[in-house]
């Protein structure tokens, strides 16, 4: 990520975000859905973005996962395996979710910011500091973030958007 071609506008709403939340499938997967012949599901994440949510928690920050799916057990060993601090899943309300993680880290919705790629993440979306959409995003979703990754979901967008935020707060 090249520091000239990021907006100043981008930088100071990426300077406050102390907490980096996202949508799950679509985001930090593709968005396909794998199950086995037993009804497993499975899920496929990108390695590239896991360093990026390990290397934004070694800067002091923190990061969140609230999904619409279940996908628990998943969700919750890669959620543990990153140093996750926030899991919802299944998540009827994503905003009371995400209030509700607001104030256990006290913090201001300004200081958070959230990656999305589908409709049921709008609402979400108009509510954080920092509002991100992935690449592949459905045009909804991209009308009302503030950002665009370059990559696609489960592809490196995660570690596009803690690169910017990182270097916004001058950590790398």
């Amino acid at each position: 990520m090249n520091d000239q071609n990021i907006d100043e506008a981008i930088l100071s709403l990426a300077r406050k975000v102390k907490l980096l939340l996202m949508d799950c499938d679509g985001v930090l997967t593709d968005g396909r859905l794998y199950f086995s012949e037993r009804g497993e599901e499975m899920k496929v994440f990108h390695v590239r973005d896991g360093q990026g949510l390990v290397m934004w928690h070694h800067a002091g920050f923190r990061s969140g996962i609230i999904t619409g799916r279940n996908a628990g057990q998943i969700v919750d060993k890669r959620a543990a395996e990153l140093g996750i601090h926030y899991v919802k899943v299944r998540s009827i309300d994503k905003v009371k979710d995400f209030e509700e993680i607001l104030a256990d880290a006290n913090l201001t919705k300004d200081e958070a910011a959230f990656i999305g790629d589908d409709v049921g993440d709008i609402t979400l979306l108009k509510r954080v500091g920092f509002p991100i959409a992935v690449a592949d995003a459905v045009p909804e979703v991209k009308e009302v973030a503030a950002f665009i990754t370059q990559n696609n979901g489960g592809l490196g967008a995660i570690r596009e958007v803690t690169e910017l935020l990182m270097k916004a707060h001058r950590k790398i």
